[in-house]
C-alpha cells in the first residue's frame, strides 16, 4: 500500500499497486483530521455504499473515519464507539446511519444473530451500516464494502483500503461527484 500517486484535485493518495486493478483504492492519512474528511468524502465518491465492514487494529482510527461519514449524512449527534452499546443508530441523518461494534461478541453465531437484526433494521430505515470488527461474522457479505485501516510504515499515519463488493464492475472509479 506504500506505492501510491497523489490525486491533488481532491487531496486523496490513490494507490497504483496490483490491488487498485482489482478495484481497491487506497488513501494515506497522516492525521486524524484526514481520516475525518476521507470519511467525509466516502458517501459522495461511493454513493452505492451501503454497508461497510471496517477493519482495523484498536486505535487506527475506525470511529474517526465514521465521525467523518456522519458528517456527510449531515448528522449532528455526537459520534461515539459502540464499543459497549454494540450499536448506535443515527435516524437523523440522510440516509441513517446504523454503526456497529463487534469487538466485544466473540461467538459467532452471537455476532451473526446480532448483525441479521440490525440489518433488518437497516434496511427497514434505508440506513448505511458500517461493521467494526466485522472479522467475527461468519456470513457471506458479497454485496459488502470492505474498509481496512492500518497503520503505516510511519506509524503515525495511516493507510486506508477500500475494496468494492465482490462483482462490482472492473472499471469502477472514483466518481465525480
Amino acid at each position: 500500500m506504500e506505492d501510491c500517486e497523489k490525486n491533488s484535485e481532491e487531496q486523496f493518495e490513490v494507490c497504483a499497486s496490483p490491488a487498485q486493478k482489482n478495484n481497491a483504492f487506497c488513501w494515506n492519512l497522516e492525521k486524524p483530521e484526514s481520516t475525518m474528511f476521507l470519511g467525509s468524502r466516502l458517501t459522495k465518491k461511493f454513493p452505492d455504499l451501503g454497508i461497510l465492514l471496517l477493519n482495523g487494529p484498536l486505535g487506527a482510527g475506525k470511529t474517526t473515519l465514521v465521525k467523518g461519514i456522519a458528517k456527510s449524512l449531515r448528522i449532528k449527534e455526537t459520534i461515539t464507539s459502540p464499543t459497549f452499546p454494540l450499536s448506535q443508530h443515527y435516524p437523523s441523518g440522510s440516509p441513517p446511519l446504523i454503526h456497529i461494534d463487534l469487538y466485544r461478541i466473540e461467538e459467532p453465531s452471537a455476532a451473526n444473530e446480532f448483525f441479521l437484526q440490525e440489518e433488518e433494521e437497516s434496511k427497514a430505515m434505508g440506513a448505511l451500516m458500517v461493521i467494526e470488527w466485522p472479522n467475527r461474522l461468519t456470513l457471506p457479505m458479497t454485496d459488502a464494502w470492505r474498509g481496512n485501516l492500518e497503520y503505516s510504515s510511519r506509524n503515525k499515519a495511516r493507510c486506508f483500503q477500500l475494496i468494492p463488493p465482490l462483482g462490482k464492475d472492473n472499471n469502477l472509479s472514483i466518481s465525480s461527484r
